[in-house]
């Protein structure tokens, strides 16, 4: 009798557990289809859409580095590790459950479009098996209804069990593994290995509304766990008597949970780590892991600038090469913006296949806020402008490069007494630059000519560099106004822009994720960005998604950085920072007004590469053109060519014409036959700089 009646509340509560289960699934899912079809709706009769919708099609969170050939650029520079994991790609194919699309049947006006990536597979497999889930579960029609006929009763002893499951459930707690947890093993085959790397580079965050189901089911799970034990209680108070002891006498010090995995040759449990962004489930890999998951090399430099500044100059290291590169991102980036379309898409790895030392760069502007003086303020820490990015910040990490490289060939005996005497650098640097690396490095270059010091480079190609900006849409030029109106006061109130929480920041990791998965939102979201950025269609709803942007740490802007911006469009000239007063200018500049850049670009003596993109809002075509136009004016070596792509389609997208238009343009570097001499002289209170060139 008593099994019977045991065996009765087990039923019932079973039942009535995945009743409730049934009931608020369904409900979470209705209002999630009402949002994604109200945002459909919204999305049909905004104004044009049509053209900021284009980025977010064909590249997704985690580009797959597959296709059914090597690109143009890697041909004949390819290195082992990227040919065998081709060849074992075309190999498996055919044998793959997968259909990875290489986009080999699309026309040439589509070449645009990048390979469809193991994520969104993934995602669509995802979304049919939760819709089969959801046509089964109509099933359990009789169990919802009396599901709830019996929630007046849940409702009422919900807050008495639910108390009790917190206090008395320690026992219950077992081995578990957390979804999308990137698994680590050893391989042993080509084949595992490649499924390894596919599986690292595939995005598997759980995004807010699946963090809601898991929530949900969980709490009920607990919730109905309580009112099992204290049916236990009432059905067998003996029993629970002797569980209860022998509870309390168990040691539970330890602190972590003991699990050993099947088919190990030594099963002994072990202790099982876990971290933060684990149990989350978030995306914080540094552009170290991506680099290293993808079987390259890394090293990381730790550089000191002369203002106290700690800035990580990243590299994928060939140490006996005599050439090298160096790349810097723009505001609101960092390094992996330059690996973050795997191998076969990210300039980084494809110069490096082409036998370079690369470089990876990192302004200065992250939220942990790294500086000698550990006790630093946010506002002395984000007092800075772009004249810090271009005087301080790369002068730092290419000083560091030089001192790397000529340490690494003098200890290899690569270098001849020649060289020495002559006081040659041993080795060229080229640097690759995209928006505000762009202004910085050009800035760099003149400041640099005219201080009379080596700069080290060889060559620079500017991808949609910064600098002039006053045609552009209106809400940058409302931006602009109200920053050079409001700026006195907003300063001290908003010295940087970024995400100020963990948790603010892991939303929005989160929510990137969500924007993916339900793509009616996503679009009002990526439509909404691209208002507010002049209509430029980069994908902006899929870079929130990268890992660079994550609750541990992001790249953010100081307001001096903004508000120098503002000022180079209202004057319509590339300036330095203007200070103010002719008195601050006057202590900094030697002048009542800021240098004048665009004037000083004959002191360029490396060959320039100009890159535009015509659907790029943010930095139009004619305000690239207008570098370029300068520069041949002053007799600079320069060369322009226009894409069709948007600002951030430069760093984030997979463009193989991009690639192999770079690939090309570094692969000029050659000695200079001629060599400018500066002479430099004063002129009414300012600095004039004549050049003298000889055979």
């Amino acid at each position: 009798m008593h099994k019977m009646i045991q065996r009765l509340v087990d039923n019932f509560l079973a039942v009535t557990k995945e009743s409730v289960k049934t009931i608020t699934y369904e409900w979470l899912n209705i209002i999630l289809r009402l949002i994604n079809g109200v945002s459909a709706m919204l999305l049909a009769i905004l104004p044009g859409k049509t053209n900021m919708l284009e980025g977010i099609h064909g590249w997704e969170l985690r580009p797959s580095f597959r296709g059914p050939r090597l690109p143009r650029w890697m041909e004949n520079g390819v290195s082992s590790f990227n040919q065998f994991v081709h060849e074992l790609s075309m190999d498996s194919d055919s044998a793959s459950s997968v259909d990875y699309s290489s986009g080999e049947d699309v026309d040439d006006d589509d070449d645009d479009i990048s390979p469809a990536s193991p994520s969104s597979q993934s995602s669509r497999f995802s979304r049919a098996s939760s819709y089969t889930k959801r046509q089964k579960n109509w099933a359990h029609l009789i169990f919802s209804i009396f599901g709830w006929l019996l929630l007046p009763a849940r409702l009422i002893l919900g807050i008495p069990f639910y108390l009790y499951s917190m206090f008395f459930s320690r026992g219950l707690k077992g081995p578990t593994s957390t979804p999308g947890r990137f698994q680590t093993s050893q391989v042993h085959s080509g084949r595992k290995a490649l499924d390894h790397v596919v599986q690292r580079a595939t995005d598997r965050r759980r995004g807010v509304i699946e963090d809601l189901h898991l929530g949900m089911e969980i709490f009920i799970e607990s919730i109905f766990d309580g009112i099992h034990k204290i049916a236990a209680c009432f059905l067998s108070p003996i029993d629970s008597l002797r569980s209860l002891l022998s509870w309390t006498s168990t040691d539970d010090s330890s602190g972590y949970v003991a699990s050993a995995t099947l088919a190990e040759d030594d099963p002994t449990p072990t202790e099982r780590k876990s971290r933060l962004n684990n149990s989350l489930n978030t995306d914080a890999r540094t552009c170290q892991d991506v680099i290293t998951e993808l079987g390259y090399p890394y090293e990381a430099i730790r550089v000191v600038t002369d203002d106290g500044y700690v800035l990580l100059l990243e590299r994928i290291p060939r140490r006996d090469s005599r050439k090298a590169v160096y790349l810097q991102h723009g505001v609101f980036d960092s390094s992996m913006g330059w690996v973050s379309n795997g191998v076969v898409g990210s300039p980084a790895f494809a110069a490096f296949d082409q036998g370079y030392d690369v470089f990876l760069g990192n302004f200065r502007g992250l939220v942990s806020r790294e500086h000698v003086n550990k006790n630093i303020s946010s506002r002395e820490y984000w007092s800075y402008s772009i004249n810090e990015n271009g005087t301080e910040d790369i002068p730092a990490m290419i000083e560091k490069i030089h001192e790397v490289k000529t340490s690494e060939l003098k200890s290899l005996s690569e270098l001849d007494t020649t060289e020495e005497t002559n006081t040659e650098q041993p080795y060229k640097l080229c640097a690759i630059c995209h928006s505000l690396g762009g202004a910085a490095i050009l800035m760099y270059i003149i400041t640099r000519r005219v201080e009379q010091k080596p700069h080290r480079l060889s060559r620079i190609i500017l991808l949609s560099p910064a600098g002039f900006h006053h045609d552009s849409t209106f809400a940058f030029t409302a931006l602009e106004y109200s920053l050079l109106w409001f700026g006195p006061i907003l300063q001290p109130l908003v010295p940087g822009f970024y995400i100020p929480t963990r948790f603010f920041r892991m939303l929005v990791n989160k929510l990137a994720r969500d924007f993916h998965n339900y793509p009616a939102v996503g679009g009002v979201v990526q439509t909404l960005f691209g208002y507010l950025l002049g209509g430029d269609s980069s994908n902006w709803v899929g870079v929130l998604g990268l890992p660079h942007y994550n609750m541990n740490d992001m790249p953010g802007v100081s307001f001096g950085i903004a508000l120098h911006l503002a000022q180079m469009k209202h004057a319509r000239k590339f300036r330095m920072f203007d200070y103010g007063s002719p008195s601050a200018n006057m202590r900094v500049y030697g002048s009542p007004e800021p240098l004048d850049l665009g004037e000083y670009y004959g002191l360029i003596d490396v060959p320039v590469d100009v890159v535009a993109g015509r659907k790029d809002r943010v930095i139009r075509p004619s305000m690239v053109r207008k570098h370029y136009r300068l520069m041949k004016d002053a007799g600079v070596e320069a060369s322009y060519n226009e894409f069709e792509y948007a600002h951030l389609d430069f760093t984030f997208s997979h463009r193989e014409e991009l690639m192999g238009y770079v690939m090309s343009r570094l692969l000029l570097v050659a000695p200079n036959t001629k060599n400018k001499s500066l002479r430099l002289k004063k002129k009414d209170g300012e600095v004039v700089a004549k050049q003298e060139t000889s055979s």
